[in-house]
């Protein structure tokens, strides 16, 4: 495994590593370590209230050649605050825009939720990434990847619940919590899919990760379904969990296309 998905010589441009490279295309990145880049940026500028939901927008596919990240707070609220943060490859052009919502917390006791059960990570064993080969043939975000499935769960397509742990998004450097789950959050089309790449491209062009509490430790969880339409557009939901229950959703929309031949 890489020892993180990217290297950085400066507070704000960062240089992704092999484990970055997304399954589509040799010089673009997989969405989610960006994301959590992405996540890291707006999680530092309103500190005192945590990051709850975050949505970007792929307009344009990350470069494996490096980036920059700048973020701004949009309303600094007492309880509710946005803030926003723009990939920008490095000739200046953006290529993912992204929204924070930051939730202050309660210091009050409010009613909770009783605790959802969810598949045990002392049960899981094992298994492949469930795409086993790139359109290119080149190392990419698997080698970043363990993953692990409860009993009944194979990676093929289909909806699918497994347990992932990814290498950090720097070395050096404990990624947050919320930072930490956008890898996975990022892979509900790859676990749920109907078809391999090679038979059709399921690309989704945003991601949404929404929670409501924490994830604690580097095991996560995702029950991810897609649901693809004829007319090419699709949705991949996937509920997020640790070894306690849930943490939150993940919401991407797809652009479901033919297939091209492997390279």
């Amino acid at each position: 495994m890489a020892a993180s998905f990217f290297t950085s010589d400066s507070p704000d441009r960062f240089v992704p590593t092999d484990a970055s490279r997304g399954p589509w295309d040799p010089d673009s990145c997989h969405a989610g370590p960006p994301t959590g880049l992405l996540a890291r940026a707006l999680e530092r500028l309103v500190p005192d209230q945590p990051l709850r939901r975050i949505t970007v927008d792929l307009i344009r596919p990350i470069p494996m050649a490096g980036f920059t990240i700048q973020a701004e707070v949009v309303r600094r609220g007492r309880s509710v605050s946005t803030t926003r943060a723009t990939l920008v490859d490095l000739d200046g052009r953006p290529r993912i825009t992204a929204a924070g919502l930051h939730l202050r917390r309660s210091s009050d006791a409010t009613p909770s939720s009783p605790i959802v059960p969810v598949a045990r990570l002392d049960e899981a064993v094992p298994g492949a990434f469930p795409i086993t080969r790139s359109l290119h043939g080149l190392p990419g975000f698997v080698t970043g990847t363990e993953l692990r499935y409860p009993p009944g769960e194979v990676p093929q397509p289909g909806p699918t619940t497994a347990w992932m742990r990814t290498i950090p998004l720097l070395p050096d450097e404990e990624p947050s919590p919320f930072q930490r789950i956008c890898p996975l959050a990022d892979c509900g089309n790859a676990l749920s899919r109907h078809v391999e790449p090679w038979e059709a491209r399921f690309v989704n062009p945003d991601l949404t990760v929404v929670l409501h509490r924490d994830p604690e430790g580097e095991w996560l969880g995702s029950d991810s379904a897609s649901h693809w339409q004829p007319d090419g557009v699709g949705l991949a939901d996937a509920l997020l969990f640790d070894h306690r229950g849930p943490v939150g959703r993940a919401l991407q929309t797809l652009l479901v296309t033919p297939a091209e031949p492997l390279t």
